[in-house]
């Protein structure tokens, strides 16, 4: 006997079909709805970028600009040596390397081939070489990106004006850091330099967002939404701000490095603390904290949740923090120099990319 009423007959199984519920996308764990091979591009450059500051701040905090002091060559040699004994140094222009020498602060009267003989080290040497190596796939990334971008400039004009400016911005801020060096770290040159190169690191990250069919976007509704939309917004600009006084700060650092000497490090907070920007720049780093705080209990109580770039900048947030009390409290350490800076960058780029995803509307 049927289970429906009698005179009808069973249903055939294969006559059922699944309820039509509407299947969710999960929008919010991928960068794009739908990659394509030109937001790859995009992003492969982005990442060059972000580890060529990486790689120049360890060139800075260990000391290797002088690492290798000639060009294209590194101490007259394509691949740089790894011994001493490996150095033509009848060879060598000491001219370049007292020119070189002096733009770091040295006396270029004590720049001898005994002098370099003695002062050799392989480290400085290689990581300078790497940081050169780094820059290549910057300017080629960005050149291609160009390209493609102008190949597909019908299907949107915004993007391929973006990618021009990045490969612009590239060209001009190494014209900028070769000046930098040309200049003896010159006071402001620094920062401009680092300004430059938060907006090379925003042009990428549109061109990165932008660069598919389907850009992912989050809609923020609601009291809540429109505090959680603002403080994102606030927190972007307040990093950026942050980044242009710690390239400040670092210029004083440099002058520390000169004058205090390398081996008093521990001591340069104290020093430090005399500047009005140093401690601008460590204040102010409490708000964005707070703010970013804000952001994430806000959204637990929100229908949306909590996606990846919230996690990324909380943690990358509450990372900063903590190198930041290293370095005031304990000392201007090379390693958590390094770190700062990388991990600002990535908090720079994450950041912008929550703002260009992230949308208010009303309910």
């Amino acid at each position: 006997m049927g289970l429906l009423s009698e005179g009808k007959a069973d249903p055939d199984p294969e006559d059922f079909s699944p309820p039509d519920f509407p299947v969710p996308q999960p929008v919010d764990y991928e960068f794009c709805i739908n990659m394509e091979r030109f937001q790859k591009l995009a992003i492969a450059a982005l990442i060059s970028v972000l580890l060529l500051l990486f790689v120049g701040a360890i060139v800075r905090a260990t000391g290797s600009g002088l690492g290798c002091p000639d060009w294209p060559t590194c101490w007259g040699k394509l691949v740089p040596p790894t011994r001493v004994d490996q150095i033509d140094f009848d060879r060598i222009n000491l001219e370049k390397f007292r020119k070189k020498a002096e733009r770091f602060g040295r006396d270029p009267a004590d720049v001898t081939r005994d002098s370099l003989r003695a002062e050799f080290n392989p480290l400085h040497t290689w990581v300078e070489y790497i940081n050169r190596l780094c820059a290549m796939p910057v300017g080629l990334l960005s050149m291609a990106l160009m390209v493609a971008s102008f190949l597909r400039r019908k299907r949107s004009g915004i993007v391929c004006l973006m990618s021009i400016s990045a490969f612009l911005l590239v060209l001009i801020n190494a014209e900028l850091g070769r000046r930098v060096v040309l200049s003896g770290l010159k006071p402001g040159m620094i920062t401009l330099h680092v300004g430059l190169a938060i907006i090379l690191l925003c042009v990428l990250v549109y061109v990165s967002w932008k660069g598919c069919a389907d850009p992912v976007r989050r809609v923020l509704t609601g009291v809540k939404g429109k505090v959680v939309w603002s403080l994102g917004i606030a927190v972007f600009a307040l990093t950026v701000a942050e980044g242009v006084l710690g390239a400040q700060v670092r210029e004083l650092t440099d002058e520390l490095a000169k004058n205090a000497g390398s081996d008093e490090r521990a001591l340069w907070t104290r020093e430090l603390e005399k500047s009005g920007v140093y401690l601008v720049h460590r204040s102010f780093s409490w708000l964005i904290v707070v703010g970013a705080a804000a952001i994430l209990i806000l959204l637990r109580k929100t229908s949306g949740g909590i996606w990846w770039p919230d996690k990324m900048i909380g943690f990358l947030v509450g990372s900063l923090l903590v190198m930041g009390v290293l370095l005031a409290h304990v000392g201007v350490l090379r390693v958590v120099q390094v770190l700062h800076v990388g991990a600002a960058a990535l908090l720079v780029s994450v950041l912008f990319f929550w703002v260009l995803a992230t949308r208010f509307r009303d309910a």
